[in-house]
């Protein structure tokens, strides 16, 4: 029972830190990772608030685990809902940096929370998030896993991009930054 707990407590807090890094890389306007690009897209070109764009970018994503003959777990469920409402919460924080220095800090801190929450929960080994369900779901079908994975954040990238969505130096330094980030964290939180 302890070991449930933590690995819940483990999902929640790692999905949180990941929701607050995504608030503070959209904040600094120097750019977003490949998915930011895309939910900012979204939500520049309906009513969808960028959390929102989250979600229903979650929801539409485990879809296409259907054919991938993939199975959500509890994290999945808390990847979609809760990584997007704390990114809205935290946004509505109106945090504003000014100063370039400002808007770089919240771009490293934005990684160090995206890359630590994303080893946290992936430790708690509670299921997969959307987005790496459907990168698994297409190594089952043939593709070798980088492949698949960058399949899957070039197209997001292209087409937030052509929806609007900020590209920018900092996506480049979101991109190779928060894999290290994980690699260094997991470690200490993986319960497989």
């Amino acid at each position: 029972m302890a070991l449930t707990s933590r690995k819940l407590l483990q999902v929640f807090l790692g999905t949180t830190l990941i929701g607050t890094g995504v608030a503070l890389n959209f904040s600094s306007q120097l750019g977003l990772g490949p998915w930011g690009v895309f939910h900012e897209g979204i939500s520049l070109n309906t009513t969808l608030s960028f959390g929102s764009a989250i979600i229903a970018t979650g929801v539409f994503v485990t879809l296409l685990w259907i054919p991938l003959k993939q199975r959500p777990g509890i994290a999945t469920f808390v990847d979609i809902f809760w990584i997007g409402t704390v990114a809205d919460l935290v946004l509505g924080l109106d945090l504003d940096p000014e100063s370039l220095l400002l808007k770089w800090i919240f771009v490293f801190v934005g990684i160090i929370c995206i890359g630590s929450g994303t080893a946290i929960y992936v430790g708690a080994d509670m299921g997969s998030g959307p987005r790496d369900g459907v990168m698994v779901g297409l190594e089952s079908k043939g593709f070798k896993i980088g492949m698949a994975r960058n399949i899957i954040e070039v197209t997001a990238l292209a087409l937030g991009w052509l929806l609007g969505g900020t590209v920018g130096l900092s996506s480049v330094v979101i991109a190779v930054s928060i894999g290290p980030v994980v690699q260094i964290v997991i470690p200490y939180f993986d319960l497989r």
